[in-house]
């Protein structure tokens, strides 16, 4: 059984479209609440960190929902397209009450845009399974990856050629192609994915057993108070350090642009070019260091990514001005991540009994979620009180503190097998 790349890539559409929204809400609303609004850092993380505190209640409401209910056109189809439809309409506000400089207006759009998003976001990303055979499910997960990382290499093309300088630019023109983008993919995805006739196909597939792993139906699986003490240990280490390489790297993300008006002197959009360096390189790094991991194993691949991410944001701490060397070390940056990100989430479901992945997967994602709650306000505090200049040292110290506890994770490290298609490296939880 071979993988329908042509109809995966067509589901990816979905991803591509969220991912380049996100990409463009990271990178611009941080400017809006600072040079419009004059909002102090703090607070703007606050408003940063809201769509992580949405996701945590709404994510899985409408993924839940979208399973139970059943249209003409599908179960996650409708969520899609309402989703993307009410995002498109209030995201194109957003410069509109940026111009207008009325908060308020500001505020309720932004938060119309989080909830619309959050719609459609698990719905979008179940319907690969959904029209995927298991056994073909990791594969496919690679392709929807290289999707999400196409919507946002795009946004941050389009911010670097159409964010102009000065304090306040006109974002109307970027917000409204970026939303153009999100329109067809979404039209092509609904034109040419069947999604209620290829999710028949797919149960009938299922039901005759074609397609599917074997699993071990006698392992219940208890969670984590089921695990031996030193495997609970390990658990634990790890998931500390997705939270903490977590508050390190959605820190730089958020400010980043912001950094680099204020410390490196970077007009307009021109700090997406150093976020596209680094954008670019995770996603060469993916199968390199899927490699390097089936010869040393994940927990050396995780530590040496880290000691990549220190090295980068320690460094980076030193330039006062825009140099080309910043690229470089972003560079290192976005290899560090994608060393880590290949290779973490597998640790912590290779914990897991069988019927406990999901479990697992769980907190994986409580961890990962909360660090990118808590580090916007926090990072932004020291942004406003402190200085600028403790973004890359704050970030720095989250990193060591990653390395400190991920030497104590003793489980989870099996030297994986390489697969025959190289692309099932690449299958990393975001």
């Amino acid at each position: 059984m071979k993988l329908n790349y042509k109809r995966t890539f067509l589901v990816g559409l979905a991803f591509m479209s969220i991912s380049a929204f996100w990409q463009l809400y990271d990178s611009i609303i941080p400017l809006m609440l600072k040079n419009t609004f004059g909002l102090g850092d703090t607070l703007a993380g606050g408003i940063m960190a809201l769509d992580n505190i949405l996701a945590l209640f709404l994510l899985p409401l409408f993924g839940t929902l979208s399973d139970r209910v059943d249209t003409p056109i599908g179960k996650r189809m409708p969520f899609v397209l309402v989703g993307t439809g009410v995002t498109v309409l209030a995201m194109v506000c957003l410069p509109i009450a940026d111009n207008l400089t009325n908060l308020p207006l500001f505020m309720s759009v932004l938060f119309v845009t989080l909830l619309a998003v959050s719609v459609y976001r698990s719905p979008a990303v179940a319907l690969m399974p959904d029209v995927t055979p298991p056994a073909l499910r990791s594969k496919a997960n690679a392709v929807i990856n290289l999707m999400g990382a196409l919507g946002a290499v795009l946004a941050l093309v389009l911010i670097r050629v159409l964010v102009p300088e000065g304090d306040r630019p006109d974002y109307m023109p970027i917000f409204g192609l970026v939303a153009g983008v999100m329109v067809v993919a979404t039209l092509v995805l609904f034109a040419t994915i069947k999604e209620k006739k290829l999710a028949s196909e797919m149960q009938a597939m299922q039901a005759s057993g074609e397609g599917t792993h074997q699993t071990d139906s006698a392992n219940q699986g208890t969670g984590v108070k089921g695990l031996a003490p030193a495997v609970r240990r390990s658990l634990i280490c790890l998931l500390l350090s997705v939270f903490f390489w977590f508050m390190a790297y959605n820190a730089v993300t958020t400010a980043f642009s912001k950094y680099a008006q204020e410390v490196l002197g970077m007009e307009g959009g021109k700090f997406a070019s150093s976020l596209l360096v680094a954008t670019i390189v995770a996603v060469v790094a993916f199968i390199p260091v899927g490699i390097f991991a089936s010869n040393l194993g994940r927990k050396r691949t995780i530590l040496f990514g880290v000691a990549l991410m220190f090295v980068g944001f320690t460094a980076a701490f030193f330039f006062t001005s825009y140099h080309p060397a910043v690229n470089i070390l972003l560079g290192l940056v976005g290899l560090g991540w994608a060393a880590i990100n290949v290779n973490s989430y597998p640790m912590v479901v290779e914990m897991a009994k069988g019927s406990d992945i999901g479990k697992f997967t769980g907190y994986y994602y409580t961890f990962s979620m909360s660090g990118q709650i808590i580090t916007p306000v926090l990072s932004g505090a020291f942004l406003e009180y402190v200085g600028y200049r403790t973004l890359f040292p704050y970030a720095a110290i989250f990193m060591l503190l990653a390395c400190l506890t991920m030497t104590q994770v003793k489980h989870g490290d099996h030297k994986p097998l390489l697969p025959k298609d190289k692309l099932e490296m690449l299958d990393v939880g975001d």
